[in-house]
Formats: C-alpha cells, sequence, structure tokens
C-alpha cells in the first residue's frame, strides 16, 4: 500500500492530532487526491462532494427522518432529544427510525437506500462506515452549513471531532463516542486480597489473574467479547501496547514482530494461561459475576452499573511493554449529500441542537457515552452524574490521557474491521497462531484497499 502523511501516534497532550493531519491532508491534496473541490468516482460519475449553497436563501424543511441504531439503549433519550428541540423548533417534525439493531445494520440499510429516494436525512456513522459513506459521495461537507448555524465547532472535544475530517473538511459530528474501559468487580478484588484499582499493566493483571480465576464461575479473570466493531477495536489497546499496528496509514503491518507479539499475548492469555476467555455476552457476565473483569464501552457504563449486583470499579485499559493507547470508538451523524438543501438544513439544525452542551451532557447521564463537547463536563447534569457515578470520570480521564486515532486500515478501508475481526477470532476461538491468523487475512485487507479505496485517492 502506498505511504501517506504520518495519523498521530503519540499520547501527550503535546502530540499532533488527527484532525490537525488530516486538515493538512487537505492542503496536500495534490499528494492526497482527495481535495476539497471534487470527490472520487463512483459507477463512472464523478460525484460533487463541496457545499456550494447559498444557506442564507434557504428554508428549513418541515419535517425529516434520523436513522438511529439507539446506540446505548438510547431511543427513550433520543425521543427526549426530539421533544426538546421541537419545543425550540415547533415547526421540524423529527421522526426516529430503527434502522438496525447495531452500526453494520445501519449502515448496510443506508447502502441499499443510497440508489433510492427512501434515504434519511440524518443517519448514524460509525468510525469504521463514515468514510466509506465519504468515499461513495454520500455526506454533505457540514462545514458551510454549519457555519451558517454558527454552531460552535471548537467547543466540541478535538480528538472526537477530528475523526470525522478528511481532505479540510468536517463529514460528520461526534454523537455516541466512547473508548473501551476495564471493568471489575470490586467484591472480587477485595476477596483476592487486591488493592481496589484496575491493573496498570497487562502484566500486573497477569499477576492477578490467578487469585481472581479461583473464585470465578467462568474459572477466568477476564471476559473478552467478539464480532465486528469490537473485537479488532479493544485489541488495539494489547496491540499498541506491544509496539505493533495494523498498518502505518495504509501499509499492512499484520507480519511486524512487534504485531505479532500482540496477537501471540492474547492466544496465551487465553489458551495457555487461561487468564481470559471469550464471553457469549461480555456486559451480561460480567453483570451476573460470572468474571470478574471485562473489557467494555464506556457506552455500557449505565447497563453494567444497573445490571451488576456488586460495586463496579472502573480503571484505564492496562498499558503494555512498549506504552499504552486506548482507542476512540462510537458513532457521529451525517447528513446525506442526495437530500434537498431544505432538508439538509433541517437535519444540521437538529444535529447542532443535540450536541449542545445541555443535550450531549443528558446524552452520557442516560447512556455513559462521553460528552462530545468540552463545556459539557462542567454542566450541572455531568457533574451530578461525576457524584453519582464517579466510575463516570474514568472515561472522560482516559479520553484526555490515553486516547489514540486508531489505525488506517481498520476504519479507512471497507470491510476492514471485519476482516480483522476474523483473524483476531482465529486466536480467540481457534487457538490459531498470529502468524496464521494474520497471513490468511492480509490478502483481503490488501484487496479490499486496492479496490475500493486506493482508486478513489487519484494516485
Amino acid at each position: 500500500m502506498s505511504p501517506r502523511t504520518p495519523l498521530a501516534l503519540p499520547l501527550a497532550s503535546s502530540a499532533i492530532s488527527r484532525r490537525s493531519i488530516l486538515t493538512f491532508a487537505g492542503l496536500a491534496a495534490a499528494t492526497f487526491g482527495l481535495s476539497a473541490c471534487a470527490g472520487p468516482s463512483v459507477g463512472g460519475e464523478t460525484v460533487a462532494q463541496t457545499d456550494e449553497t447559498d444557506w442564507s436563501g434557504v428554508t428549513p424543511a418541515s419535517s425529516i427522518t434520523w436513522w438511529s441504531n439507539h446506540p446505548g439503549k438510547s431511543q427513550d433519550t433520543e425521543n427526549e432529544l426530539i421533544r426538546r428541540f421541537n419545543e425550540k423548533y415547533p415547526d421540524i417534525a423529527v421522526e426516529l427510525v430503527t434502522a438496525g439493531a447495531n452500526y453494520d445494520e445501519v449502515a448496510a440499510k443506508f447502502q441499499a437506500a443510497s440508489g433510492t429516494d427512501n434515504i434519511p436525512d440524518l443517519v448514524i456513522a460509525s468510525d469504521v462506515w463514515w468514510f466509506r459513506y465519504f468515499i461513495n459521495g454520500q455526506l454533505l461537507p457540514l462545514d458551510g452549513v454549519l457555519s451558517h448555524l454558527g454552531t460552535e465547532l471548537d467547543d466540541y472535544n478535538a480528538t472526537l471531532l477530528g475523526d470525522y475530517q478528511y481532505g479540510g473538511q468536517q463529514w460528520a459530528i461526534p454523537y455516541a463516542r466512547s473508548t473501551p474501559l476495564f471493568y471489575y468487580n470490586k467484591s472480587a478484588w477485595s476477596e483476592a486480597g487486591l488493592p481496589d484499582r484496575g491493573p496498570e499493566t497487562w502484566s500486573e493483571f497477569e499477576e492477578w489473574a490467578p487469585s481472581l480465576g479461583k473464585t470465578a464461575q467462568s474459572g477466568a479473570a477476564l471476559a473478552l467479547g467478539k464480532g465486528t466493531s469490537w473485537a479488532a477495536w479493544w485489541f488495539e489497546n494489547i496491540l499498541w501496547g506491544q509496539g505493533g499496528q495494523y498498518s502505518k496509514e495504509f501499509e499492512l503491518t499484520l507480519d511486524a514482530t512487534e504485531t505479532l507479539a500482540a496477537g501471540e499475548y492474547l492466544r496465551a492469555l487465553v489458551h495457555d494461561k487461561g487468564y481470559a476467555a471469550v464471553a457469549t455476552e461480555q456486559d451480561t457476565d460480567f453483570g451476573a459475576g460470572t468474571f470478574p473483569a471485562t473489557l467494555s464501552s464506556t457506552g455500557s457504563l449505565s447497563g453494567i452499573l444497573a445490571s451488576a449486583n456488586f460495586e463496579v470499579g472502573t480503571a484505564f485499559l492496562p498499558d503494555g511493554p512498549q506504552g499504552s493507547g486506548v482507542p476512540t470508538g462510537g458513532t457521529g451523524i451525517g447528513i446525506p449529500a442526495k437530500s434537498t438543501p431544505e432538508r439538509q438544513l433541517a437535519a444540521a439544525m437538529f444535529l447542532s441542537f443535540i450536541t449542545e452542551p445541555d443535550n450531549t451532557a443528558l446524552f452520557s447521564a442516560a447512556t455513559g457515552y462521553i460528552p462530545v463537547r468540552t463545556s459539557a463536563v462542567e454542566s450541572t447534569t455531568v457533574q451530578q452524574l461525576l457524584t453519582e457515578k464517579p466510575q463516570f470520570r474514568t472515561a472522560i480521564d482516559q479520553l484526555e490521557q490515553k486516547s489514540r486515532s486508531q489505525d488506517w486500515v481498520r476504519v479507512f478501508v471497507p470491510q476492514g474491521d471485519k476482516i480483522l475481526t476474523d483473524g483476531i477470532e482465529q486466536i480467540l476461538i481457534n487457538n490459531t497462531s498470529a502468524s496464521e491468523a494474520f497471513s490468511s487475512i492480509t490478502p483481503q485487507l490488501q484487496q479490499a484497499y486496492d479496490e475500493n479505496v486506493k482508486p478513489y485517492l487519484n494516485n
């Protein structure tokens, strides 16, 4: 795969962010081939990805539709956001549509509808799907309409906002955003004689695991989840901690010594040492006390706290021998390019409204997802949440101190997440060596890039 302008890798606050790199990509359009002037060729036709609409002359539509999977079981909260919006804008009706049970199902429905008139006005755009929407020319660049509305983009968390920037433009707005957390059963920790905190390193976890496993119903200390939009996500922490990565920009690095070491570490953790095991539903199994610890999304916090009959602790994901790193994940919301300007303006008004500080605070309090606006952390709602659920502080602090932009092959290559998950599950479930598992998926990833990304970069 051809080289690209480097993506941010350091974790310190002084590190170059994805936002700055992807903004620079727009200035370096001759190198990237993805300028702000024209999009990729799809089906033999050039798909425009500019926004030349004079928004001052547009009247917002009276009704719009929003396709969601209700992340974090948030349907009631989403309806409350609609109710709040209608208090301010009573002339714009918002229809909330359950477009799938998860991000992948929503994306499949959106892709199927893209050639028809049955498209939504707002659509969930997850971390592994939004770039495909962009490549297909399906998203409206939001800079112009949000500027018209006076949306304060500087108040959004820079990391989360930057996750949806490419070619110097904004393609979605962060909505239900998360990182994985280390959840632990404080009662099990006390019984094992451990300090009331998560392990600082994976080596420390291994020191603690035998004592935890002795009293665990499962016999294993840690529950691991499988499946797309999941396994390849949390595994990045182990991968980066070993000094590995899925790809260096678009160049695959699955055969690198450090990447193979991460895969072998995971294989040994499950199959040789028995310190971890694959759970059918890791949140449910952890809440039932079957496992004393699990890796799960910050968006699972409210559900886990509600289901567990023990005190739940939260901690940063452990560091590895080569350092640390925690991926951001979850979803943003995009506005389809095919919609009319009237509907796009109404959709942008709604999108800007539901991510205002008070509203993202409401969503966070109800679900456990991280507030996408920095000022929301100081809101009464979030401060009360931190008092009632101090575990939520972990998510906010980890985002600031440990988050890292994801490896490009997972989030920018169509089916990249699914293909990577297939390889990781070979290791997790079948005890396949990392070398064999990763070599089996490398040709698929290369083909996915060559056919679905490279042609649109105009190299």
